[in-house]
């Protein structure tokens, strides 16, 4: 009896190993043991293990998965209009360094603010770490906002438990729990009068990687059109003409090459972000009327 319980023990070890490992942000906690951990209520909480299998790339059909009744939001340009445009930024390390593209780009804008919700080693999977639907409801409620940015994915590829039941990943029932889980964010955050922009994920250099991160960007694309969200894709700026990943990409307008990504194959350059930034600032300028007459501007979504 004790040797099986010892075989488990192992087995659970090494499950917390390897999602350690597969996952970036996960890579720096076992570097840095000091990484916040999600407080201490989480301290405790058993890591759910990676599912090693990346064979199941069907999406979960949309009438799984209810969409919730848009509420009417006020237009950005309207906001923009009464001199102040409060944005957030949420995510992982990836939004991290969008909202230092984000904010560079806005800057000059005034009355425009943008705000870093963002913070590493967290996503949409592990709510036993951080529960996202509850910190971001805590953060717009001590700091509100106009608008939330969102770019989560980097370290979701994890198993998620659900009412007790734990779903690896990449199966019908993760795809569903995932499904629900930005729902759920998007649905809070409107429900406040947040217009919610979502970003997706760039293209990754090690292809079983990439072919995750390219699941949970079909995933969240469909919610985005279900529920009416702006969606904007960032893989094809990350690609060469080829249609492939490269480290090196031209710069706008000068046609340079640059270094846009970092050694890791997952995160960017400080180029690689301003790149992948230009599209998300050129979509709420637009919106809100920045820089052109007010008849001008888009609806919002």
């Amino acid at each position: 009896m004790r040797a099986g319980i010892n075989a488990v023990t192992a087995a659970l070890v090494v499950g917390v190993l390897i999602g350690l490992v597969l996952t970036p942000d996960g890579r720096d906690w076992l570097r840095n043991p000091g990484l916040p951990t999600g407080g201490a209520a989480n301290a405790s909480a058993s890591p759910l293990p990676v599912a090693a299998t990346e064979s199941a790339t069907e999406i979960v059909p949309a009438s799984a998965v209810a969409v919730p009744v848009a509420p009417k939001l006020t237009p950005l340009a309207e906001r923009a209009a009464r001199g102040t445009l409060r944005i957030g930024v949420f995510g992982d390390s990836m939004a991290d360094g969008l909202w230092t593209g984000l904010y560079r780009e806005m800057r000059d804008q005034p009355g425009v603010t943008v705000t870093k919700f963002s913070e590493v080693s967290t996503g949409l999977s592990r709510y036993d770490y951080v529960d996202i639907q509850a910190k971001t409801a805590r953060q717009i409620a001590e700091q509100p906002i106009d608008v939330a940015v969102i770019l989560f994915g980097t370290n979701d590829a994890q198993s998620i438990s659900l009412d007790g039941e734990i779903h690896t990943f990449g199966t019908d029932g993760w795809k569903a729990a995932y499904a629900k889980r930005v729902d759920d964010l998007v649905t809070m955050l409107r429900g406040r009068d947040i217009a919610v922009y979502w970003v997706g994920l760039p293209a990754m250099k090690r292809a079983g990687f990439d072919a995750k991160m390219d699941l949970i960007n079909t995933i969240v694309s469909a919610r985005m059109a279900a529920l009416g969200v702006p969606w904007i894709e960032t893989e094809s700026l990350t690609l060469n003409v080829e249609g492939e990943y490269d480290a090196y990409l031209p710069e706008t307008g000068s046609g340079r090459q640059r270094l846009m990504r970092a050694h890791d194959g997952i995160h960017m350059s400080m180029a690689g972000y301003l790149r992948i930034t230009e599209p998300v600032a050129a979509r709420l300028k637009r919106d809100a009327g920045l820089g052109a007459p007010a008849a001008e501007a888009a609806p919002a979504a």
